[in-house]
This record gives C-alpha cells, structure tokens and sequence, in this order.
C-alpha cells in the first residue's frame, strides 16, 4: 500500500471523474480528500465506495461551521460511515460539538485554522483581528486543539510552529497548500514542496491539481511520493 502520508484531492466535479482517477492512479494512493466542491456531485457516495470497496482512507473536508447543536448533529451523521478525517472551523464551540458528535467513532476531528488561499490582506477584509498570520494559525490550533480537536489543517509555513505548541504532542498537522517545486501556485498563498512541509513536522500533505491535472496523475502522484521518501522530507532529530 501506498505512503499515506500523501492525500490526494479529489476536487473533480462528479463522481465517475473521482472513480477514473482512482483507478488511474491505482494502488499508488492511499488516501483521498474529498470536499465540498465534490459533495453534490456525489461525494458521499464516492466516498462510500472508495472506503469500502477500495480499501481506501477518505478525508471529507467539509469545514462545518454552525451553532454547536447542529454541528454535532452533522457530525454525528457523518460518523457512521467510517470515514478517517472530518473537517470543521477551529472555533472552540465548533470543536466541542464536533467531538461530541463524532462519539466513540475512529474518524479524527480535524480543525480548520486560516485556509491556506487568504493573505493578512484577505483576514483585513473579514474583519479577522490584526496580528500576523502565523500567529494568528498558531494560536488557533492551540485553542482548538485545547478543545478537544484530533489534530489541525494549516498551511506548511505554519506546520513547525504549531508542531511546537505542548498541545499538538500526539496530534495531528495535515497541509493543504503544498505544490511541488515549478507547480503553479493557483488559488494558494502560503505553500510550501512536501517535503518541506513533512520536514516542517506536518503528518499529512494535501495535493490536488498538481496530480489531476498533470499529462500523468501516476506519475505525478509517485513523484511527491518519492519526494516524502526523500532525505529532505526528514524532519529535525530523526
């Protein structure tokens, strides 16, 4: 089986472009994001079907964000399809109520900090409270982490600073956010290559367009592949 420290992002529009891809890039991948962009094209069902027919792990990223009870009532939905990671904002009632919804299942609560396509100009037009943006994302993982979540979403920049924090022993950093090197940058503002972000202490990196959209998914997959496997991608004493 493959490395699952690769997640790939199925951001396709319906469900038989996210089964051709998976086949395409077959025993290679693991593991599979599956989001919003996807969810009324299918992606519960696609989800479904890559986990238990495929054998696959599956990442739904869908950043609830509501008042708690609805939260944890969504979560608690989504917890009985065996799923491995869920996402929801990092807001400290978000969190509680996403654990509490997800029970005694083994799907990790993952909290969203500052998506990796907005700048300190982007959190300016929000109205998000002044500071830098890698402080900012260190302070909410801290929070959200304090508050129960399994681990954090942050860009790679941030990845060793949360890493960092008493809070994330044992937890874990997933990054979106992360091109390999000459990819283009898209809708994304703070990346990083993969191997700087798992040398930066990240557990998981997130890639989409870079594989999906290359000439050769398999190829492309199986290079970040061995770009993990790479002496770059170790991080500090190990």
């Amino acid at each position: 089986m493959s490395d699952d420290r690769l997640i790939v992002a199925l951001d396709l529009p319906n469900v038989l472009d996210g089964l051709e891809l998976a086949k395409t890039l077959g025993d290679s991948v693991s593991f599979y994001k599956i989001g919003l962009g996807m969810l009324t094209g299918g992606g519960l069902a696609l989800a479904n079907e890559l986990k238990q027919e495929h054998g696959k792990r599956i990442f739904l990223d869908m950043k609830f964000f509501d008042i708690g009870a609805t939260v944890e009532a969504a979560v608690r939905g989504v917890a009985q399809f065996d799923l491995d990671f869920l996402t929801v904002h990092g807001d400290p009632h978000v969190v509680r109520a996403a654990r509490e919804g997800a029970g005694g299942s083994d799907m990790k609560i993952l909290a969203v900090t500052i998506l990796t396509s907005l700048d300190r100009d982007d959190l300016d037009a929000s109205c998000i409270k002044a500071g830098d943006v890698a402080d900012l994302v260190q302070e909410r993982a801290g929070t959200a982490l304090s508050n129960g979540a399994d681990g954090v979403i942050a860009s790679p920049q941030e990845a060793a600073l949360i890493r960092a924090l008493p809070e994330a022993e044992g937890k874990l950093i997933v990054t979106p956010g992360v091109r390999p090197a000459g990819a283009a940058l898209g809708d994304q503002k703070r990346v990083m290559t993969p191997a700087q972000a798992i040398a930066n202490g990240a557990d998981h990196v997130v890639v989409g367009r870079p594989i999906w959209q290359a000439d050769s998914p398999k190829a492309a997959a199986q290079g970040i592949l061995a770009e993990l496997a790479s002496p770059q991608a170790k991080t500090p004493n190990h």
